[in-house]
């Protein structure tokens, strides 16, 4: 008698990688299969000394067609990101957008409170910012967590986490477990299961505003170590200390006390000792180092925000104001961007593992944005060609409304306000 073949058991899908075989059908295969992609050999990176020849050689070979190798420009990048100055540009530009209100919107363009819930997660933010590093660093792939629930009981990623730099070979999407390692030994992240946990941003052939922010914060880290070697050369007065004794004692103890002199500088010397405080007549190191550093400070915010005055320090109010509009275009630039990878990225990857986000759109919540004379002024626009319902005030200011007036100041009844 044969079997019964509702009974008979499939065969195990399985998927063949460079890390061996896996049953696709078993869930934790799938797991361990995820995580792969960042079971990395993980080393520390070393700081040393970087100038514009080593730069150079560094943007050399991250361009070789070859083999593209960004290891020691990603060494320079972890420096350039130290400088304050570029910490302080980008931060207002990404402040800008992380301050963004934003909705989720239906098939029919309304906004849908209940799928907002999904994206206002830590996760969420984190992602943003991966994204907005991109542009400085030229690329970032992100794996997406585990899926859990948050304390409402929402679908939530446990988080994001952003694939070490020095593993991840843009120009030919491939990852590798040893970082410099030749990427055909690596694994195509494109393609599945890979593609469906990572969400990659920037693009794979550019290198990042970095690389053109090292030509001035090399040059800034320089002038700066040479401003604190003149001052300790000659910001403070030579001490000459004179003396006509011949007892080595006395003398070594003149000397000790001429060295310990401290901002109460005083000492015990006998009538034959003369004491002459040397002034320095080196005055022109503000213009050979601040200059330099203030110009390198200039540059970098042209580079970062466009423009200047928003970050330094202004001319006028007209300049100001043309400066702000620019920096307001890039803003909105940087927003499309985001927007555009969140619909067509993002969303499909959560649609994939369960969310229930299909058909949803993420767009940037501009009412809300306003400030409160455009807020008035929009309000009053409407209220002077529209009936509004009053239920749109009390949603939104907590106000109970009653019943629209007259265009006489009358109520719907007819009775006058009472403050009249």
């Amino acid at each position: 008698m044969g079997k019964n073949p509702s009974k008979q058991k499939t065969a195990p899908v399985i998927h063949s990688t460079l890390h061996g075989d896996f049953n696709l059908a078993d869930p934790l295969a799938r797991k361990r299969l995820k995580k792969i992609a960042i079971d990395l050999y993980r080393e520390t990176d070393r700081l040393i000394e970087h100038d514009i020849q080593r730069w150079r050689y560094a943007c050399q070979m991250a361009r070789d067609y070859e083999y593209p190798n960004r290891q020691v420009l990603y060494d320079i990048y972890s420096d350039v990101d130290l400088d304050a100055h570029l910490t302080g540009t980008i931060g207002q530009l990404n402040g800008y957008i992380l301050a963004k209100s934003f909705k989720i919107t239906d098939e029919k363009g309304e906004a849908n409170p209940e799928a907002l819930k999904f994206f206002n997660q830590p996760w969420f933010k984190t992602f943003v910012r991966y994204y907005l590093e991109a542009r400085y660093w030229g690329h970032s792939l992100v794996e997406l967590g585990d899926i859990v629930n948050d304390q409402n009981g929402n679908m939530s990623f446990d988080g994001v986490t952003l694939i070490p730099r020095k593993h991840v070979i843009p120009d030919k999407c491939r990852i590798t477990r040893l970082r410099g390692d030749d990427w055909r030994n690596g694994f195509d992240y494109r393609e599945a299961p890979y593609n469906s946990w990572l969400i990659e941003c920037g693009d794979r052939d550019r290198l990042g505003l970095f690389e053109k922010a090292a030509m001035h914060t090399i040059p800034k880290k320089y002038a700066l170590a040479f401003w604190d070697t003149f001052a300790e050369m000659f910001g403070i007065p030579i001490r000459i200390v004179k003396t006509s004794s011949r007892d080595e004692a006395e003398r070594a103890k003149m000397a000790n006390m001429a060295e310990n002199m401290g901002a109460n500088a005083w000492g015990l010397f006998d009538e034959t000792t003369d004491i002459q405080l040397v002034e320095s007549g080196k005055s022109d190191a503000f213009n050979v180092y601040d200059r330099r550093i203030d110009r390198a400070n200039s540059e970098l915010s042209k580079l970062i925000l466009n423009q200047t005055m928003t970050i330094d320090d202004g001319s006028s109010l007209s300049q100001s104001q043309t400066h702000l509009d620019v920096l307001k275009n890039l803003i909105g630039s940087l927003s499309d961007g985001l927007r555009d990878i969140v619909n067509n990225k993002l969303i499909p990857l959560m649609v994939l593992h369960g969310f229930p986000v299909k058909g949803m759109t993420f767009e940037w919540d501009y009412s809300v944005d306003y400030t409160p004379e455009q807020q008035v002024a929009i309000e009053t626009m409407v209220l002077n060609n529209y009936d509004v319902p009053g239920d749109y005030f009390e949603k939104k200011y907590g106000i109970p409304a009653g019943e629209r007036r007259s265009a006489l100041g009358l109520s719907a009844g007819g009775e006058k306000p009472f403050f009249d």
